[in-house]
């Protein structure tokens, strides 16, 4: 192996390993949220919003239930009614998942 040989796989690996972390940062929590959020019907600032305050206030296991309802009802929140929404939440049976996504909807609403 030569000197030269060394520098060039260590600034590859360092590549690489600046790669995976910035691959890794895009898939956190809020991100995915926030990306349901407007695959579900929310504009961007609404759900980048939203998804700030409730991973903010919610543990791992409620965001994904939370996402499972998404995926599960194909729900597209433009075509839902407020009361419809609450209950597709509801259903959940988290009254803390209720709380934190109603004061985060109308925090954000308030503040767009």
């Amino acid at each position: 192996m030569t000197a030269l040989a060394l520098p060039r796989r260590s600034g590859r690996f360092a590549a690489l390993a600046l790669l995976i972390i910035a691959i890794s940062g895009c898939t956190t929590p809020e991100t995915r949220l926030r990306t349901g959020l407007i695959e579900a019907g929310l504009s961007a600032p609404m759900a980048g919003c939203m998804a700030k305050a409730m991973t903010d206030r919610l543990s791992t296991g409620q965001l994904r239930k939370l996402g499972a309802l998404h995926r599960a009802s194909k729900v597209d929140l433009r075509d839902m009614s407020y009361a419809e929404l609450t209950q597709q939440v509801r259903a959940l049976g988290d009254p803390e998942i209720i709380a934190v996504t109603t004061s985060a909807a109308v925090r954000c609403t308030l503040a767009i």
